[in-house]
Order: C-alpha cells, then sequence, then structure tokens
C-alpha cells in the first residue's frame, strides 16, 4: 500500500472527476436520475472536495478537444487526484467522438494520465459501469466491448491505480437480473412525474439508488487499494440515503458549471454564448 501524505492543515485534498453522462451530476429537471460522482460525497469525509468534470455525450477525446481536459489539468495542485473513465461515447461512429480502443482510446487516456503526472497530482483509470442490456437467461451483452480492457492495460502499463467498476456492474447485474436490475436504472416507478429531460426506461442512466451503490464501490475501492487513507472513507456499510442527500444542481448553477469548466479557445466561445 502507498503512503499518501495528509492533506495541509485547513485544507482538503481535492478529487477532479472527467467522464461522460454516467458520472454528470444533474439539476432537478433530471429527477430520479443521478450521476455516480454526484452521490461520491457521500462516502468521503471532509478531508476531500469533488469537482466533478464528467459532461453528457463525451468521449475521452472530446472532452479533451473542447477544452475540458485542459481546464482540471490547469487546476491541478501536487497532490490532487484525478479520476476518470471513458468509453459509453467513444464507441460512437462520429468522428468528432470516436475512437479506437487500442489506439486512439489509449493515445487519449495517455495525454490524462501524464497531464496529472506532470502536475504531480494522482491519476486513477476507472473503468464505466456497462450498460443494462439482460437477456432471457440473464446474460449481460458487452456493449462497451474492448474499451474497459484498453483502459486496464493502459494503467497496467503506466503503473496507475484501476477502479474496475465495468467487472462489478457486470456482476451486479446478473445477480440481479431482468426484472430486479430496473430500479438501479432510470425506470420510474408509480405516481413519479415523467420530466421533460427523463425517458422512462433508460438503460443507460441510473436512479440515485443506482448512483449511490457505484459511487460506494468506488469510494471503497479508492480506500482498499490505498489510493486514499481509508479514514478519508465514510459510511460504507450505511444502507439509506435521502434523496436531499444528493445534491441535485439547481439550472443556473449547472449551465454555470457546463459553460466555464473549459480552457482555451473553446472557453472563448462558451463565454460569448
Amino acid at each position: 500500500m502507498s503512503y499518501v501524505p495528509e492533506p495541509q492543515r485547513g485544507r482538503p485534498r481535492r478529487l477532479f472527476v472527467a467522464g461522460d453522462s454516467q458520472a454528470v451530476s444533474r439539476p432537478y429537471s433530471y429527477l430520479p436520475m443521478a450521476g455516480w460522482t454526484q452521490a461520491l460525497p457521500l462516502f468521503l469525509t471532509d478531508a476531500v472536495e469533488v469537482f466533478n468534470c464528467a459532461r453528457a455525450r463525451a468521449s475521452s477525446k472530446s472532452f479533451r478537444e473542447r477544452g475540458r481536459l485542459q481546464w482540471i489539468l490547469d487546476q491541478l495542485e501536487p497532490g490532487d487526484y484525478f479520476l476518470f473513465g471513458f468509453g459509453q461515447i467513444d464507441v460512437k461512429p462520429d468522428p468528432g467522438l470516436h475512437t479506437k480502443p487500442f489506439s486512439t482510446f489509449r493515445e487519449q487516456l495517455t495525454a490524462y494520465v501524464h497531464g496529472a503526472r506532470e502536475r504531480q497530482a494522482h491519476p486513477v483509470v476507472l473503468l464505466p459501469y456497462e450498460r443494462r442490456r439482460i437477456d432471457a437467461h440473464g446474460n449481460v451483452a458487452r456493449f462497451l466491448g474492448d474499451y474497459p480492457l484498453a483502459a486496464r492495460r493502459l494503467a497496467e502499463d503506466e503503473h496507475v491505480p484501476c477502479i474496475d467498476l465495468y467487472g462489478q456492474s457486470l456482476q451486479w447485474w446478473e445477480e440481479l437480473g431482468p426484472e430486479a436490475s430496473k430500479p438501479v436504472f432510470t425506470y420510474l416507478r408509480p405516481g413519479e412525474p415523467l420530466l421533460e429531460n427523463v425517458h422512462d426506461g433508460d438503460n443507460v442512466h441510473l436512479r440515485a439508488e443506482g448512483a449511490i451503490e457505484c459511487a460506494r464501490f468506488v469510494a471503497r475501492s479508492l480506500a482498499e487499494q490505498g489510493v486514499v487513507p481509508s479514514h478519508w472513507v465514510r459510511d460504507l456499510d450505511r444502507s439509506r440515503f435521502s434523496y436531499e442527500e444528493l445534491g441535485w444542481l439547481d439550472e443556473e448553477t449547472f449551465k454555470h458549471r457546463t459553460a466555464s469548466r473549459v480552457s482555451g479557445p473553446v472557453a472563448a466561445k462558451e463565454s460569448r454564448a
């Protein structure tokens, strides 16, 4: 287990997260949908401050090309953490989004690793959870293909910690089966309103309950692998959380964070929008 120095008195360590819509913090207009990073502070003490920079429809390539990676790198200070996971959008054929697992995807992620290390921060690779596609026999389809394997190999080659939410999700979805896995994802319950930005029967995005379990796994993995001291993690055995604790954003804050967390030429365009 590696030694992790304590943060300076009065200053928490900062954890920056990059990813796609699986991780993004949602505004109230998306209830009951939540990204897993939105729930991560539930399992971390005040020693850690989470900066969720994930954006919907972001691939490893577009996140970098649109100045979002550079914004994070501009903020990183020695001792900070940078957790990133992609693949859900990289698979799309759109040339502005698409990467190939063992070539361009790996090249993109390498820039995330090296960028963090150049700033004496700690990079951490995350393998995203798999979508809910389960046949009648309980078999989960591997929508993500070779992207998790490519990310894992990069982590091994670069000697970077790897959080395997992908493998854990396959185990979860197979254990739950076709019906019991629905409440983890955005399937509305009787009496819940269908809001404009939510689609009932969404097999990609999580309900708050699913986001909490994914965040619990990430926090536990960070502690078990010695990425962070175990006493920075809390409430791993807690079973009940209220929706109010999830930290849904108001629309103004959501839009501001989306527009402002970019660097370079794209930032200028965002500021004029």
